[in-house]
């Protein structure tokens, strides 16, 4: 038996799994910057990575709303990432980008973008090195986060994107323009 810190903070214990216990995969992440912070989302979130372009404005949407771009013909509502966090908003540089991800909205999927800094790298992190969220100190809300991973020597924040998009009334705003 081990001792256990749940992410609520209360202490517990657990049994060694059994030999015969399924083993826990390597999470594979997007990394990206903001403002000067590394951040990750799983990569089974993200559809794809394009050079950010300006989204055209829609009247009486949430500031973290920038607007909907086109994407392919599909009118995909755009949310500046830092602002959304509490941040400044995004400063548009040359290494800016657009996250495209897919968020499950019941029994069917919403496409989103987000402003990013810059991408970094996709990682794959074990298991065993990643830690719960901190429940004090973080600079980004605690139901943001889904965890803390341990690349070399440093922490990367692992967002819980679904949440990040569809808390408040920033998901009102996004379900609003689907």
């Amino acid at each position: 038996m081990t001792a256990l810190l749940s992410k609520t903070g209360a202490v517990g214990l657990r049994r060694a799994p059994l030999p015969e216990a399924p083993v826990a995969e390597p999470s594979l992440v997007l990394t990206f910057q903001l403002g000067g912070e590394l951040f990750a989302i799983t990569i089974r979130s993200i559809k794809e990575i394009i050079e950010y372009r300006r989204p055209t404005e829609v009247p009486s949407m949430p500031a973290a709303v920038l607007g909907v771009i086109n994407l392919r013909g599909a009118v995909v509502p755009v949310m500046d990432l830092p602002l959304r966090l509490g941040r400044a908003p995004a400063a548009v540089g040359r290494r800016t980008c657009i996250v495209i991800v897919e968020i499950a909205d019941g029994d069917e999927a919403q496409t989103l973008g987000v402003v990013v800094d810059a991408v970094s790298e996709v990682l794959e992190i074990p298991p065993e090195d990643i830690e719960p969220p901190p429940s004090f100190g973080a600079r980004v809300a605690a139901e943001f986060i889904a965890g803390m991973g341990k690349v070399r020597g440093r922490f990367v924040i692992l967002l819980d994107v679904a949440r990040v998009l569809s808390v408040g009334t920033s998901a009102e705003a996004v379900a609003a323009l689907a």
